[in-house]
Formats: structure tokens, sequence, C-alpha cells
């Protein structure tokens, strides 16, 4: 086991070197990658601030239910019991008809309206913030609040959070896209490298091989090589992308306080930061595997 340990031991050590040797072309190398990833991160940044905003700018997403005219008072507070104890229901607020009658007496040029009416033409009504204000769950919830007794109309109100959700989805899939599409290009880039490495070290591997060397023993450096090169591209992606953030913290405050919204642009968050860092890592191991198979054979 301690052999074991200190053959990887050498084999990373072995790898840093080589990126050292070379400190132009790693440095450049390193730059390449992080540019590449830093792309793909810096649009989750802004989705992430995006959602941030809107979530906190945009009205909470609200289900008014209407009772039928005809419906008195006791099948309205039956209703309301229904509401308090529905599990998909956060709050819930009645709203007595004769409350809108008032209010729409007092409105600008209904009040004459108003007063030669019979009788109050307005329903009772409840004011319903759902627990999950998604586009599905609200419609999903307003299908089964119009199945209620008495029951004349359900508005929905999550036209907007259809046309945001729709956004966001376009968001994600574009920003999915460029991840994918990058993560190639650093595949390929790692691939490269690693090609050119073991062209050059051709004679000394099959030295190695001559004087009884495994192919993992030969191959291990190489692995190395391409983690640590993914790794170092991912902390310059991710520094690339925190400086982009403090860069346009002014401007974006700036702005915020000409709308009068509280927001402060925010970085990539600790979770989404470790991600990047370790499929950089990933993926700069991927291309040094896929390298040695074409390479040095299976």
């Amino acid at each position: 086991m301690i052999a074991w340990l200190h053959q990887h031991r050498d084999a990373f050590l072995l790898a840093l070197r080589r990126l050292t040797a070379t400190p132009l072309n790693t440095l450049l190398s390193l730059l390449a990658i992080g540019i590449a990833l830093a792309l793909p991160a810096g649009g989750q940044m802004l989705l992430a601030n995006v959602l941030h905003l809107a979530s906190d700018t945009a009205p909470s997403p609200q289900i008014s239910l209407f009772m039928s005219l005809d419906a008195p008072r006791a099948a309205s507070e039956d209703i309301g019991a229904r509401l308090q104890k529905h599990p998909g229901i956060r709050a819930v607020r009645f709203v007595p008809r004769e409350d809108t009658l008032a209010r729409m007496r007092t409105s600008e040029g209904l009040g004459d309206v108003i007063d030669i009416l019979t009788k109050n033409p307005f329903p009772d009504a409840f004011v319903i913030d759902p627990s999950d204000d998604s586009p599905a769950a609200m419609e999903a919830l307003a299908k089964d609040l119009k199945r209620l007794p008495r029951v004349e109309h359900v508005q929905l109100d999550s036209a907007w959070v259809r046309r945001l959700d729709a956004l966001l989805k376009l968001g994600r899939t574009g920003v999915a896209l460029l991840a994918v599409l990058l993560g190639v290009g650093l595949v390929a880039i790692t691939f490269n490298t690693i090609r050119l490495q073991v062209l050059t070290q051709r004679q000394e591997i099959e030295v190695s091989r001559l004087l009884g060397a495994t192919d993992a023993y030969i191959r291990r450096p190489f692995y190395y090589f391409g983690l640590l090169q993914g790794l170092l591209g991912g902390f310059v992606a991710w520094a690339i992308v925190r400086l982009a953030t403090l860069w346009l913290a002014g401007p974006v405050g700036e702005l915020a306080q000409l709308y009068s919204v509280d927001f402060a642009l925010a970085p990539l968050s600790r979770g989404d930061s470790l991600l990047l860092v370790a499929l950089a890592a990933v993926l700069g191991g991927l291309g040094a595997m896929l390298s040695l198979r074409q390479h040095l054979g299976d």
C-alpha cells in the first residue's frame, strides 16, 4: 500500500514538473481553458442573479376564487375552512361581497352606477397564495379549486410566471449547450497537449517498457497532468468570473439605484464554484485518457 502511494506521489510530482517546465505554454493553455469555461460559468452566474432579482421584485403569483352570486355566506365560510386546510395553499384571504361593493362605490365614476343597483352584483371572493408558485403547480391547484361546490370562477395569476419560466429555461438551455461545446474544447486542448508529450517522450516510454515498467506506471503521470491542467484551468475560469463580477458590481448597483431596486450582483455560489473546478478536472482527465488510448494503445 505504501509503495502504491509512493508511485502516485512520484507520478503527481512528475506531472507537476512537466507543467512548470514550459511555463509559457502552460500559461497559454490555462488561459484558453479558463476563458472557455468562464463563458458558461458567467452565464450561470447571470442566470442566478436574474432569478434572484425576479423573485425579489416581481409580485407573488396569486389565485382568485369567486363564489357564485347566489351562494350564501355559510357556503363561503365552508369553502374558506376547506381552503385553510388545503396542503397546496400557504395563505388565504377572504374578501366579502360587501367590502367589494364599498370599494367600488368609492371609485371615481362608479359611485352613481353602484347607487342605482337594487342588489349587490359582486360575489364573495378569496385571494389565495399557493405553497408552490410554479406554473404547473398553480394550474393543478386551480383545477382542483374549480371542483369545489358553489365556486363560479377561478382566476389564475400566472401568465408572467410562465413567461419568466420560459425565459429561464431558454437561458439554462443556452448555458448548457455552451458548456457542452466548450467542455469538448477543453477535452480537445488536453488531448492535444498529452499527444505532444507522448510524441516527445516516445523514446523514454519505450525504454521504460523494456525495463519492465507497466502501462499503468507509464500512463499515471499523463493522467495527473491532464487532471492538474483541468483543475488549474477551472481555478482560472473561477477567477475570471469573480473579477468580472467585481467589475460589473458598480455599474449594476448604480442601475439598480436608478430604478429604486435593492439589488447587488452576487458572485458564483460555493456549490457552483466547486462544480466548475471539479468538472474542469474531470474533463482534463477525460482528455488525457482519450489521448493515451489513441497514442499508447489500449
